[in-house]
């Protein structure tokens, strides 16, 4: 079985550029939008080019918030969600690389000058023992992580530890690899497919399985995309199995119920969203049109009326009555491809209602 020391190696020793990548897995940069990319283009090169992450964590409203990045590196997506939690807010790393976090550090002058403000701290340790961090049960706003939770071997004590961390209302929101079905065990252990983040990669279901058992029970698929493996040998290690890309949000709230349930209750978004001036997405399911009111079940009404989002939409309805499970509700393979090997779009419908 892969072991800590062997990540630490492959990230402080066998990796000093993106360059050195020998999979697609890591370095989608094509998913920034145009308004991030003048915040990216302050951030020293030294810690762009160390950036092996898969997807873009970088959820709304995080003004005055507290954001702990899992798996940090050397500081990239640190800095960035620095800039936007503002002079108010705190952005703390915890890595278990020195060589990455040696980086990190090297440049918090040269960040605090050109982002305005000197609000990071870095801190060494796994991130299966959150625990052993200086950070207080229900002291943290959202937690992120890109492209890291594959590389764990205790999957599970690291949600458990971010539940323990999170405020009430508060989310885990983070991107990873999934496979569509479960790994072989000669590609679980090949060092450079676990190294590149696809030997750890978790059969989606059982990543659903493991999110409800840690106490996160409805998990939310924001967007995903197909990877692809261009080295012959590694294709063949793998067989049939296909990777993906994806970003899931975790609430931490009580009363969240593993189906939906429809209790007559609906929502209707402000539009005040920064940046969201025309609709919201959630999730790949819902997308919800300025001032449209939309049917919602039990789970999706507590995400909107109980978390950092809550100011921003109408709610209706009292929810004292039962109404059976929600339209629409079933579980399915939420990441495939389109014809002929086309990658899939995830995209939510206009008003589309719970799964």
């Amino acid at each position: 079985m892969p072991t800590p020391d062997l990540v630490r190696a492959y990230y402080g020793k066998e990796l000093t550029s993106a360059a050195d990548l020998k999979t697609t897995a890591c370095c989608d940069a094509d998913t920034m939008p145009d308004w991030l990319k003048p915040l990216l283009a302050k951030l020293h090169p030294d810690v762009t080019a160390r950036y092996y992450g898969c997807g873009l964590v970088v959820p709304p409203l995080l003004d005055g918030c507290t954001v702990l990045d899992l798996g940090c590196g050397a500081g990239r997506d640190v800095y960035l969600l620095s800039q936007l939690v503002g002079p108010e807010g705190w952005v703390y790393g915890v890595d278990m690389t020195p060589e990455q976090l040696a980086v990190a550090r090297a440049h918090q002058a040269f960040h605090a000058s050109a982002c305005g403000a000197n609000n990071v701290t870095f801190l060494e340790g796994q991130i299966e023992d959150l625990s052993a961090l200086s950070l207080s049960e229900a002291s943290v706003d959202v937690v992120v992580s890109n492209c890291v939770l594959n590389l764990s071997t205790d999957k599970a004590a690291v949600l458990r530890g971010v539940k323990r961390l999170l405020k009430p209302g508060g989310e885990l929101y983070f991107s990873d690899v999934y496979a569509d079905r479960r790994l072989s065990e000669q590609a679980r252990l090949d060092p450079v497919l676990y190294g590149e983040c696809l030997g750890g990669a978790l059969y989606w279901n059982d990543f659903l399985k493991l999110a409800r058992a840690s106490g996160f029970s409805d998990p939310r698929l924001v967007s995903a995309r197909p990877l692809e493996i261009t080295d012959a040998k590694l294709s063949d290690l793998v067989g049939e199995a296909r990777f993906f890309s994806a970003i899931y949000r975790l609430f931490h709230l009580d009363g969240l119920e593993e189906s939906c349930e429809d209790y007559g209750q609906a929502v209707a978004y402000r539009g005040t969203i920064p940046d969201h001036p025309l609709r919201f997405l959630l999730d790949h399911q819902h997308v919800f049109p300025t001032g449209q009111r939309v049917p919602v079940c039990r789970n999706t009404f507590l995400m909107l009326s109980q978390t950092r989002l809550a100011p921003h939409f109408e709610c209706f309805g009292h929810g004292s009555t039962h109404l059976g499970l929600f339209a629409n509700c079933g579980q399915a393979q939420p990441l495939t491809r389109g014809a002929a090997g086309s990658p899939s779009v995830l995209k939510g419908e206009v008003g589309a209602s719970c799964c």
